[in-house]
């Protein structure tokens, strides 16, 4: 008989997964490891994750705006239609480079999740690969 060794999956802080094989002792296989809870466990955490890239999508989007806001608002004062105004200038350069700050690690954010939801992915259909589905009969259909 082939004992074959489940995968434990971990997530870190950044989302990522970490595997490691497990030993496993006994009989019965069936009643120590069971695939279908890391199956839900996996995409619980693909939810999570789709969550945090969503919620990144919203902040690139927001972090674009604010740049093309500073930048309009600079080339107004240049331009001399608002007024030249050190706050306002100040104001703008401040807008742009807090939009371009927040513009780089949101998108280094969703470049990490992204490859995460792929990995957790791959796991789970790996998973669900090592499940032995049986076909079921096909039965006459009974009518009432």
């Amino acid at each position: 008989m082939t004992v074959v060794q489940p995968a434990v999956f971990s997530f870190d802080e950044c989302g990522g997964l970490r595997l490691r094989l497990t030993h496993r002792t006994g009989l019965n296989l069936m009643t120590e490891y069971d695939p279908t809870d890391q199956i839900s466990e996996i995409e619980a955490r693909i939810g999570e994750l789709v969550e945090i890239a969503e919620r990144c999508r919203k902040f690139i989007l927001a972090s674009k705006a604010a740049i093309a806001g500073g930048v309009a608002l600079l080339l107004v004062m240049m331009l001399g239609l608002f007024g030249a105004s050190q706050v306002a200038a100040l104001g703008s350069i401040a807008l742009v480079l807090g939009g371009i700050v927040s513009l780089g690690s949101n998108v280094s954010t969703l470049r990490q999740t992204e490859a995460a939801i792929s990995a957790a992915e791959l796991l789970r259909s790996d998973l669900i690969g090592r499940i032995e589905l049986r076909v079921v009969a096909d039965a006459p259909v009974k009518l009432m």
